[in-house]
C-alpha cells in the first residue's frame, strides 16, 4: 500500500521533490519505490526527464484502481481502530433537526440489526455535518442537498415533496393542492440560512420561479415555536408530511398540511461520509437510514438521476 501512496502522489505531484515532500520521506528511497513498483507490474509508470515528470498511459490507466485501493485501505484501518478504541467500537453519526421521531426510531433498530457497533447518534444541520466531516469529529451523517459535497461519498438521494403547512380557516385550506402564486402575501417560515445556505436560497429561488415571493421570511426550527408563527404571525411553513407539524399523530384542530399542486418542491436528503472512510459501519447505517426515510417519511428515488454541477461556494440541482 505504501509504494501504491507513492504512485498516486508522484501522479498528482507531477514532480518526484513535491511528492517526496508530500508524504514526508526523501526523493531517492520514493524513486526507488516507484522503480520496483514498476518492476512488479511489469509496466512504465512515469516517463522522467530531467526537467519534467510525466505519467504513461498505463499510468493512467492503473490510477484510478491505485486510489479505490487505498481507500478500501483507509477503510479497513477505520474499521480496525474502531475495534481497537472500544470492546465494538464506535461510529460517530448526525441526523438533521428535522427528520421525524419515527424515522429516527426506525433508523436505530435497523442499525443495530445491521452491525454490532455503538451508535453516537447527534441532532446537527447540514452546515454543522459539513464542519464536522471536515475536522474529522463525524463519521458519517443525514444532509440536505444542495450542498458542497466535495471530499464526500454519498448514499442514494432520497426525495420528500414540500406541502404547505397553514392556518386551518385560510382559503387554501379548502384546496386539495395548493399553488405557490396563492400563497402570495403570506409570510413564510424557514429554517435559519446558516444551517444550509444552499438548501435555503434554492428553496426561495423555486419559490420565486413558483409565483410566490414572501411578504417576509421569518426563521424558526422547533415544531411549537413554527406552529405559534404559523397561527399568529399571517405566516405558512413548506414542510414534508412527515415532519412533526405535519404528522403529529392527531389532526390538529388549528392547522392543515396540503400537498403543493405539481410537487415543484422537495427536500432531497442522503447519507454522505468522507472519501475512503466507508466501512462497514457506515454501509450499514446508510442501509438503515435510506430504510427507514423511505418506509416512515416516503421517501422515493427519483428516477432521473439529476447530476450535481459545482458553482462556486455550494452544488445546486440542475
Amino acid at each position: 500500500m505504501r509504494h501504491l501512496e507513492c504512485f498516486v502522489a508522484v501522479a498528482e505531484e507531477s514532480h518526484f521533490g513535491r511528492a517526496a515532500a508530500r508524504l514526508g520521506i526523501a526523493q531517492p528511497p520514493l524513486s526507488q519505490r516507484i522503480q520496483r513498483l514498476e518492476r512488479e507490474l511489469g509496466v512504465r509508470l512515469f516517463e522522467r526527464t530531467s526537467r519534467q515528470v510525466t505519467i504513461t498511459e498505463a499510468g493512467t490507466l492503473l490510477l484510478a484502481e491505485a486510489r479505490e485501493l487505498l481507500g478500501r485501505s483507509e477503510a479497513f484501518l477505520a474499521t480496525a481502530r474502531r475495534i481497537r478504541d472500544g470492546e465494538t467500537g464506535l461510529l460517530r453519526a448526525a441526523l438533521s433537526p428535522d427528520i421525524s421521531g419515527e424515522t429516527v426510531a426506525a433508523l436505530l433498530a435497523g442499525f443495530r440489526r445491521r452491525s454490532g457497533l455503538e451508535l453516537e447518534l447527534h441532532e446537527l444541520s447540514t452546515a454543522q455535518q459539513l464542519a464536522g466531516f471536515a475536522s474529522h469529529n463525524l463519521d458519517v451523517g443525514l444532509i440536505h442537498h444542495p450542498c458542497d459535497v466535495a471530499g464526500l461519498e454519498l448514499g442514494p438521494i432520497l426525495r420528500r415533496d414540500l406541502g404547505v403547512l397553514l392556518p386551518r380557516g385560510t382559503a387554501q385550506a379548502g384546496l386539495a393542492e395548493v399553488p405557490l402564486a396563492s400563497l402570495t402575501g403570506y409570510d413564510l417560515v424557514l429554517f435559519p440560512r446558516d444551517t444550509a445556505p444552499a438548501v435555503y436560497d434554492d428553496l426561495l429561488t423555486a419559490c420565486a420561479r413558483g409565483g410566490y415571493t414572501p411578504a417576509a421570511v421569518r426563521h424558526g426550527q422547533g415544531a411549537s415555536f413554527v406552529r405559534g408563527l404559523v397561527l399568529s404571525a399571517g405566516a405558512v411553513a413548506l414542510v414534508p408530511r412527515d415532519t412533526q407539524l405535519a404528522a403529529t399523530g392527531a389532526p390538529d384542530p388549528d392547522l392543515v398540511w396540503r400537498p403543493l399542486a405539481g410537487a415543484p418542491l422537495a427536500r432531497r436528503t442522503s447519507v454522505a461520509w468522507p472519501k475512503g472512510r466507508g466501512d462497514a459501519a457506515v454501509g450499514a447505517f446508510a442501509e438503515a437510514a435510506t430504510h427507514a426515510l423511505r418506509t416512515t417519511a416516503g421517501a422515493w428515488a427519483e428516477t432521473a438521476a439529476r447530476p450535481l454541477h459545482l458553482r462556486p461556494a455550494s452544488e445546486f440541482w440542475l
